[in-house]
């Protein structure tokens, strides 16, 4: 009986002590949040400098470290399919003392294109959603059309004569483009290219037909006469430009592309950790230098929780999911 008591009292003991412990870092996140950054912040970046998604990162580095006083850093580490750079962010401490800053394709169409993906979609914390885009369906101007039904007309009544350019397997220029071809019964050769500065000088060429773009990009070039917009691509008119029909407004039922860049963490941050950061991240969306940038770029700030950007991730993902499963379409 003694005995029995005794490991009774025991297990009373381990029990409480497993309580206590589960209590304190709960009560600890908190003060943590409260006491972060404690240390320089990094925030990874899975592609090289000079494109879009390198671009956010500085952005918010240079508004969070003002706001912090504390440095902030961004690292570009491309390769692996963007595994390099969320191996790194996945294995880090869930502190928030190393972030990463992605485009939507990282967690949306990569996993459903790579079989050998190194990563996983719960391995992460949705922080922030950071700002959306709503690409141009843009032609080279030697290409007789002036609207999406031209277009059209003009590529089946030359089949394989035009391509249209992406910035590589997976990307929504690609993926976007693919299901337009599927859903117009046009053919279109793609040409991949390694971002979209190259293929955007392949437009200007004339070496590719059309493109998937941001308007930013190609407004410039649209005045100069060299380029021809035919239609917002995403499921909503730009608005930047109200008065450009969407490719679905113009007899592409259902079509719809576009793309975001989000801020991530290690799996497992505590949630008020999570409301801190995603406060400061909007309070450099909403800086002057920010919104100024925004305008001119055609990106729009998104001011949603942290558990809203899990439910877009999952409902793009699934969407780029039976898109990509339709073309069979695989990124080995």
């Amino acid at each position: 009986m003694i005995e029995h008591r005794k490991e009774g009292e025991g297990s009373m003991r381990l029990a409480l002590r497993a309580i206590a412990f589960a209590w304190a870092l709960c009560a600890g996140h908190p003060l943590a949040a409260q006491t972060f950054p404690q240390e320089p912040v990094r925030l990874l970046v899975p592609v090289p400098a000079g494109g879009v998604t390198d671009l956010m990162a500085r952005l918010l580095a240079q508004g969070l470290s003002e706001i912090w006083g504390q440095s902030v850093m961004v690292e570009n580490r491309p390769g692996g399919n963007h595994g390099v750079a969320a191996q790194a962010t996945a294995r880090a401490r869930p502190d928030g003392h190393v972030m990463m800053v992605v485009a939507d394709t990282t967690f949306t169409a990569n996993p459903s294109l790579s079989p050998k993906l190194t990563y996983r979609v719960d391995e992460f914390t949705p922080i922030a959603l950071l700002s959306r885009a709503t690409p141009m369906f843009v032609i080279n101007a030697t290409v007789p059309a002036t609207s999406i039904p031209s277009f059209i007309a003009y590529a089946k009544a030359n089949p394989g004569k035009l391509n249209y350019g992406s910035y590589g397997i997976g990307t929504y220029a690609h993926l976007g483009m693919e299901d337009f071809k599927a859903r117009t019964g046009t053919e279109l050769v793609h040409v991949p290219y390694p971002g979209a500065a190259p293929a955007l000088e392949g437009l200007l060429r004339g070496d590719i037909s059309a493109l998937l773009l941001n308007l930013s990009s190609i407004e410039q070039h649209e005045s100069g006469g060299k380029l021809r917009i035919l239609a917002a691509a995403g499921k909503r008119r730009a608005a930047s430009r109200p008065e450009l029909a969407t490719v679905d407004e113009q007899g592409v039922s259902g079509f719809e592309t576009s793309n975001w860049f989000g801020l991530f963490g290690p799996a497992g941050m505590p949630p008020a950790l999570v409301d801190k950061i995603q406060q400061d991240v909007r309070r450099v969306l909403a800086s002057p230098r920010v919104v100024e940038m925004f305008a001119k770029n055609s990106f729009e700030a998104q001011a949603i929780t942290s558990a809203q950007f899990a439910q877009v991730i999952a409902k793009d993902a699934d969407y780029w999911r039976k898109i990509i499963q339709r073309l069979g379409l695989r990124l080995d």
